[in-house]
């Protein structure tokens, strides 16, 4: 990921309603699935600066972080989680079946080969154990913050179960999220599209739509309305949203 992102990223994630929502939402599908599971190893890969740690650590057990970045491993020392690995997901450092779960928050659309990852993520995984991943939706909508995060690719449900279905993971749910305020992404982003094709230039990479000026309180009000989501979310698949959340099994 770009230096910029990871500052971005580091900055706005307590407040941002964007971090705020997912991190509800994500933690509360997962919980249910999981409905009263607690997975005793935990890996949290491309855990960038760690934001997810801390809710892991409360949903199981041990939370190992492991990230590319040395920069992203050094911020999760500091919150308190000192057992991080460098790793690129090609080679994971760790033993087969070593993991009950992994989760991959909006991190496998930032490699290159994403079926080969996932097949490595299904070697650490213990039999019957599961991996979470978020990913963003539809690559129509591929624009400046992808960018700058250096995403390779956007998903489509379909796509992400191919994914798990040739590492030989059985999919259980694959929902898409951010589904209310998905009318209001849609035209925004497309606009943006447009002005960068009709201008023949890309937008600002110091600026992306994490960096726009918003009251704390509009934050706040826009993360309650991403979380609405959950309790539909626990009971059925959405067909449509700015994101997508899944989880596989591997089989016994």
């Amino acid at each position: 990921m770009d230096a910029k992102a990871y500052s971005q990223f580091l900055e706005l994630e307590r407040d941002h309603w964007w971090f705020r929502g997912r991190r509800s939402v994500y933690f509360g599908l997962l919980s249910h699935h999981l409905r009263g599971q607690r997975p005793q190893r935990v890996l949290d890969l491309g855990c960038g600066m760690g934001g997810f740690l801390e809710g892991l650590s409360e949903l199981g057990g041990e939370v190992f972080p492991s990230d590319i970045s040395i920069e992203s491993l050094d911020r999760c020392r500091e919150r308190g989680f000192p057992d991080g690995v460098a790793s690129s997901g090609y080679s994971l450092p760790y033993r087969d079946a070593s993991f009950d779960l992994v989760c991959m928050f909006d991190a496998i659309e930032h490699i290159p080969d994403d079926e080969r990852v996932m097949r490595e993520v299904a070697r650490v995984l213990k039999p019957g154990g599961r991996i979470f991943v978020s990913v963003p939706a539809y690559q129509f909508l591929y624009a400046n913050n992808d960018r700058v995060a250096q995403h390779e690719r956007r998903y489509t449900r379909g796509r992400l179960a191919r994914v798990f279905r040739q590492a030989g993971l059985t999919v259980e749910r694959n929902t898409h999220s951010n589904i209310f305020l998905f009318p209001v992404i849609l035209p925004a982003v497309l606009a943006i599209k447009l002005l960068e094709t009709i201008t023949g230039k890309e937008a600002d990479s110091n600026h992306t739509n994490l960096s726009w000026p918003i009251p704390r309180f509009v934050h706040s009000i826009f993360a309650g309305i991403f979380a609405a989501e959950l309790p539909f979310s626990k009971r059925f698949d959405w067909p449509v949203g700015h994101s997508i959340a899944a989880i596989a099994k591997r089989p016994e």
